[in-house]
């Protein structure tokens, strides 16, 4: 804003002092404070909570996180590299660039294998030019180099590769996309599994969880098409739910009039001749709603399970209220149970207020959780325990998670998240299920398996095969191997190789 008139200009000409305008649905582009207006922020790429922040004159805003329905004015408080959002880039990038790279173990059987074959090689034309037949000489060039051939390590090259190459395409028929072979190789050694909440145990979006009536004047389905028809004129989230609500069940709801949002406590409306209030404990003192015990006691129930309650008055009389809440998705539960078993320890981290994440550890029964965590605590906290020596993977899906993704042995981001918590991680589940963290493990216990499987066909014939190309039969059978039938059964190793690697595709991974 210059003057008084609105000028569209870059993100990075942006400075501080600066007075934007920030209108419905954008993105705020740089850290600030809201100088004139009022507005629900969407946070949850920050934070990880769900549920879209209320924000008025004076509050904090952040770059990147998302505005709501209505407009209004900042004030640029950080810009450029000073931004929370530049800063958690800056911890992603330090985190990426501090892994080490993996050994592989065919490499390491390589720089043992190869010199030792020269070695015979060279042993081999040595003694047959001292002490075989004439031709000494011919005898020991051609075992010399049967001894060459037989052991060409071509299966030895092809056993890794081609167990990931099947095993990552196995891995994305089942929804999960492996980035690179090292995933693959540490997924079965990891012993702790760091776990988002938010969109990555729940769902991530608010939903109508329940509707209850506490008079007998009113059904659920009356209070529901009430509600629904308050908040039909609202644009904040929490009324989309209700709404949503209203059409999933096939409730028919009207049009409010005379509706009027009351920032941090709810909306009132006229409807049908009644006076609606929709809202919190302090909407209902505004309206002098006497909130009995009963309900208070069954309301507290509710809130103490981290859900969001918004009490119903009609004519200042609470008939009812509606639970809102972030679903636990349906897999969730099963898949922790199931990684505990395998011995893996689960702990939840999340940016959540306290009971939310104490009463969704409570339902899925983890012992291990922290609440009001910001993206720098994730990420020192898989420090720390990568310091006592843990494998750790990092499951999550926001912003917020990439730092502890990217610092993880193992990042295993949702399909459903953010594009930056995708690119900092290794491992990606298309369908944002933690069963398919489960799968991740199978497949990488069967491809490593299925590797050192191929590392053994490809080494018996060596083993077997070397000591007959070099000759050791022929003073007691008089048997030497043709360097024909040593490329022949060189080629059968190989063809072993690929037909053991090709059997993963039928692998079960659940």
């Amino acid at each position: 804003m210059v003057d008084g008139l609105e000028e569209t200009i870059s993100v990075d000409k942006i400075q501080k002092g600066d007075v934007l305008r920030v209108k419905p649905g954008d993105k705020i582009p740089v850290d600030g404070i809201i100088k004139k207006g009022k507005s629900s922020i969407d946070e949850s790429m920050i934070t990880g909570e769900p549920i879209p922040v209320d924000k008025q004159e004076g509050d904090k805003v952040n770059s990147g996180t998302i505005n709501g329905n209505q407009s209004f004015t900042m004030t640029a408080e950080k810009v450029g590299n000073e931004t929370l959002l530049a800063q958690i880039i800056k911890m992603v990038n330090d985190a990426s660039r501090s892994r080490a790279p993996i050994q592989k173990l065919a490499d390491r059987i390589s720089a043992y294998f190869v010199p030792i074959v020269v070695i015979i090689s060279v042993v081999t034309f040595t003694v047959w030019a001292i002490y075989g037949p004439d031709p000494a000489y011919v005898y020991a060039l051609v075992n010399a180099i049967a001894v060459l051939i037989i052991a060409c390590p071509c299966a030895l090259g092809l056993a890794t590769p081609m167990s990931v190459m099947v095993g990552v395409g196995k891995g994305a028929k089942n929804g999960v996309l492996i980035k690179n072979a090292r995933a693959l190789e540490e997924m079965n050694k990891i012993d702790v599994l760091i776990i988002d909440k938010t969109g990555t145990i729940t769902e991530g979006k608010p939903s109508v969880e329940k509707v209850v009536s506490v008079s007998s004047e009113y059904s659920e389905k009356e209070l529901t098409r009430l509600i629904a028809s308050v908040n039909a004129q609202s644009e904040h989230p929490l009324a989309n739910a209700t709404v949503n609500y209203a059409k999933s069940e096939k409730i028919k709801y009207g049009e409010a009039s005379e509706f009027n949002s009351v920032t941090g406590k709810g909306v009132t409306a006229n409807f049908e001749g009644k006076q609606l209030a929709l809202g919190n404990e302090k909407l209902m003192q505004a309206k002098n709603a006497e909130i009995s015990e009963e309900i208070n006691n069954q309301v507290t129930a509710e809130q103490e399970k981290g859900k969001t309650v918004s009490y119903l008055a009609i004519d200042s009389i609470i008939v009812g209220f509606v639970t809102i809440s972030d679903k636990i998705k349906k897999t969730s539960r099963e898949a922790l149970f199931e990684l505990q078993n395998e011995g893996i320890k689960v702990i939840m981290l999340t940016g959540d207020n306290e009971k939310t994440a104490s009463a969704v550890a409570k339902e899925l029964n983890l012992a291990d959780f922290k609440a009001g965590m910001i993206p720098q605590n994730k990420m020192e906290e898989v420090k720390k325990l990568q310091a006592e020596g843990k494998k750790v993977a990092m499951a999550g899906d926001g912003i917020n998670d990439a730092p502890a993704l990217a610092q993880a042995d193992i990042g295993i981001a949702m399909g459903t998240g953010t594009d930056v918590a995708i690119e900092s991680a290794e491992v990606t589940l298309v369908k944002g299920d933690l069963k398919g963290v489960l799968k991740a493990i199978k497949l990488s216990e069967k491809v490593m398996r299925n590797i050192k499987e191929n590392l053994f066909f490809a080494l018996i014939y060596n083993t077997l095969g070397v000591p007959i190309a070099a000759g050791v039969l022929y003073p007691f059978f008089g048997l030497l191997l043709s360097p024909m039938i040593a490329a022949l059964a060189m080629s059968f190793s190989s063809v072993s190789v690929i037909a053991n690697a090709l059997r993963l595709r039928g692998a079960k991974l659940l």
